[in-house]
């Protein structure tokens, strides 16, 4: 009987992860090749009309911006503030496409637009009906904003996002691998039992374990199809369900090889992702969760519990502060607010479920007025570039990991002395 120490590697050869990286690039090149015929049509003419879902709107001094998304494209476009939209409402609009090159129609664009008006006879979506729910349950506007991106993946506001950017929680707020991390925990003890109850009586041949996993990934994969692929969760769910294939064939579940094969295998099917924030940062957390487990392992697990937050919160900073600079000493308590989450977000999504979704609004309404200060510190270009090196030379080298440890303490002390 093999043990993990026994695991197997996912691809052992040059000529395996040749033929691997091939396969990719092919299908990397494909879907690009589609996106660009779609592109041709979308330039066919200066004038593009489409129907199109608002996502957000970002509210401006002297006018608002749109962003949204039809079934090909997001873009966003500027609008008087006498025109008045609401999140989910479907608009007729026309765009000029002249200035608009393939890149930013891969990435998401800008675009100067026209005669926009709101469709008629809009019949709510799901995902709409569901928000409404949520925001019935609340009297406080920005309580419901907080739960429609925690449950259903919704941009934020700049009110919001400033008070968690303050806190250094908005990877708590953004939907990632953590929520579907604990969703995934939740789903398995729910069928666990009664799973349990008709497997032994009707079918005691079949894998207990095996068949939840699978029950459990028919729900993720709807909930992950429900908030759009958001890239962050999709990493995740893909990694969910090639886990759950490692761990039936005994190979090595727990490796950067893993990592990579998930990043590039998302990359090829959904070119546009690799301009994605989040989907990198995700990838990023993961990453650093690895490091930390390759070289803490021989820690006590009551050991390894008090550290993995602050490790991984502190050496995520000089990455996260090179592309948001916003600091604050309230930031120090992010670790904290993450072992919170872990049993906050199932209780609420619970509550919300069932009704009474208010009930901990009195003490989101403390948090949300507690006075903080804040500045911006920003990574500067070198020590990003070092500090990404280092990390990726930590694999192998233990000293070099050690003084990884180094600049991201010294790069805390800078940041919040």
């Amino acid at each position: 009987m093999k043990t993990n120490n026994d695991s197997l590697n996912f691809l052992y050869s040059k000529k395996e992860w040749s033929l691997f990286f091939v396969f990719l690039f092919s299908i990397f090149i494909i879907n690009i090749l589609f996106i660009f015929t779609k592109f041709q049509e979308f330039k066919k003419e200066e004038l593009y009309q489409t129907n199109a879902e608002v996502i957000n709107i970002y509210t401006k001094q002297n006018f608002n911006v749109l962003k949204l998304v039809d079934e090909n494209i997001t873009f966003f476009t500027s609008i008087s503030k006498t025109k008045e939209f609401k999140r989910f409402n479907k608009i007729n609009i026309t765009i000029i496409t002249h200035n608009i090159t393939f890149l930013d129609y891969i990435k998401g664009f800008y675009a100067q637009s026209f005669n926009l008006y709101e469709t008629s006879n809009q019949e709510p979506t799901l995902k709409k009906k569901a928000y409404l729910k949520i925001n019935s349950q609340h009297q406080n506007k920005i309580i419901s904003e907080l739960f429609g991106a925690l449950f259903f993946a919704i941009p934020l506001e700049q009110k919001l996002r400033n008070i968690c950017a303050t806190f250094g929680i908005s990877h708590l707020v953004a939907i990632s691998g953590f929520h579907l991390g604990v969703m995934s925990v939740l789903l398995y003890w729910i069928f666990y039992f009664p799973y349990s109850f008709f497997q032994s009586k009707y079918f005691p041949y079949r894998n207990k374990k095996f068949d939840i996993l699978i029950m459990s990934s028919i729900l993720l994969l709807l909930y992950v199809l429900f908030t759009n692929l958001v890239p962050s969760l999709l990493r995740a769910f893909v990694m969910f369900i090639f886990g759950i294939f490692l761990l039936r064939t005994n190979i090595k579940l727990i490796s950067y090889e893993t990592l990579l094969f998930i990043s590039l295998l998302i990359i090829s099917f959904f070119p546009k992702y690799l301009f994605s924030l989040s989907l990198w940062f995700s990838i990023g957390a993961v990453f650093y969760i690895f490091l930390f487990l390759q070289y803490f392992k021989d820690l006590p697990k009551v050991g390894q519990f008090l550290l993995f937050n602050v490790w991984i919160y502190l050496a995520m900073n000089p990455i996260s502060h090179y592309f948001f600079g916003t600091t604050s000493l309230v930031q120090l308590s992010s670790p904290l607010f993450t072992i919170g989450f872990t049993l906050f977000y199932p209780m609420e999504a619970f509550a919300h479920l069932f009704g009474f979704g208010g009930v901990f609004d009195v003490v989101l309404e403390f948090w949300l007025n507690v006075k903080t200060y804040s500045y911006e510190i920003f990574t500067p270009n070198w020590f990003f570039n070092l500090y990404l090196l280092l990390s990726f030379l930590s694999i192998w080298f233990l000293r070099v990991f050690m003084t990884l440890n180094v600049l991201f303490i010294g790069f805390n002390i800078y940041l919040y002395y």
